[in-house]
């Protein structure tokens, strides 16, 4: 990307200063001021180009700063940061939730500085205590049915966790394997509805042992999940709202339901990067993603909710992302800390319990 132009405001204030040096110095001016560099670790493919042409334009210009990208998934940027631990090249971060938990409890993450107004106007859900990291947008994880055959069979639309255990959808159902979040996210709600959660699984496999028999093949990618809706191999599972949406919009007849004991967030979160010299555009950059006006591109442009309370959104985008306080107020945020100490032993018998 080529470097962004100073505002006229800057200037000016550019030109008066080297005047000032001038007339102290006896030097007919200065030189402008050099240009920051700022490195973000973040997705790439629709989200990198979201934030090259519509986020990171007006920061750069008003900051006099260069962004500089560097793309890849969750687990690739949290790998660059254990190689880069002796000195961080990177000076923010955007990862999924569960991999950002990780990355602020390997000391990755520096402290937020929440002293501003744009914190008090955030949602709840997207607040960690310790304020290391913070949700800058969120999709849910929830039930998605086939709602042309659901019609055909007279069968009424799906409305909790528990169906997944109705012997009707016996083998269309649709779950994918824990190594993936809506995975995982099945295992402990199925947990969270038989008496436990997250520091007891123990009900949720339970569940799951039922929910199993009505599946013949465990997602393994959401590009094969898609596939597999289809091609009618499954009529009803659980999946993400952003995902079934951009199904939706190929034209297939697939529904998103917020169940009635909450759908779960999965949750976009960002971090400033812990260095002995941080970066200082990194807080007002995190101020700056959760500006009202930020989220409404992120909502538009990546499917995301809003984290800010105080967004606006056109009535077409409000209905394809989870939108208001109360539709917010029902989603559930699981607890990482807990689950990413246990997620390896809890793959290990899944694998020799669930998916055999």
């Amino acid at each position: 990307m080529s470097a962004a132009r100073p505002s006229r405001s800057r200037l000016a204030f550019g030109l008066l200063a080297g005047l000032a040096a001038g007339a102290a110095t006896g030097l007919g001016g200065a030189p402008a001021a050099a240009q920051q560099s700022f490195v973000i670790g973040m997705y790439g493919g629709s989200f990198e180009t979201v934030m090259r042409q519509q986020i990171a334009p007006r920061f750069e210009r008003e900051n006099n700063v260069r962004f500089t990208y560097l793309s890849g998934n969750s687990t690739d940027t949290l790998a660059r940061l254990r190689a880069q631990a002796a000195r961080q090249e990177m000076d923010f971060t955007f990862m999924d939730d569960g991999v950002m938990f990780q990355a602020a409890q390997l000391g990755y993450c520096g402290q937020i500085d929440t002293n501003h107004d744009v914190y008090k106007d955030l949602y709840d859900l997207v607040r960690i205590p310790g304020d290391k990291a913070i949700g800058v947008g969120f999709v849910a994880t929830g039930i998605v049915y086939n709602e042309r055959v659901f019609r055909e069979r007279g069968w009424a639309a799906p409305t909790s966790w528990r169906e997944l255990a109705d012997p009707k959808y016996r083998p269309l159902l649709g779950i994918s394997n824990i190594s993936g979040t809506y995975g995982l996210h099945t295992l402990v709600m199925a947990a969270r509805i038989n008496g436990g959660g997250e520091n007891n699984i123990e009900p949720g496999f339970r569940f799951m042992q039922e929910v199993a028999r009505g599946v013949r093949v465990f997602g393994t990618s959401p590009a094969k999940y898609a596939e597999s809706f289809q091609s009618g191999e499954y009529v009803f599972g659980i999946w993400g709202s952003g995902r079934a949406v951009a199904l939706t919009a190929t034209g297939f007849p697939m529904r998103f339901v917020y169940p009635q004991e909450g759908a779960v967030a999965l949750m976009v979160m960002a971090c400033p990067v812990a260095k002995p010299n941080p970066s200082p555009l990194a807080q007002s950059f995190m101020r700056y993603i959760l500006s009202p006006e930020v989220q409404t591109i992120f909502a538009a442009g990546q499917g995301f909710g809003p984290a800010n309370r105080r967004t606006q959104l056109t009535p077409e985008v409000a209905a394809l992302v989870p939108f208001g306080p109360e539709q917010v107020g029902r989603m559930i945020a699981v607890d990482w800390n807990v689950i990413n100490q246990q997620r390896e032993a809890w793959q290990r018998r899944w694998n020799r319990e669930i998916e055999r």
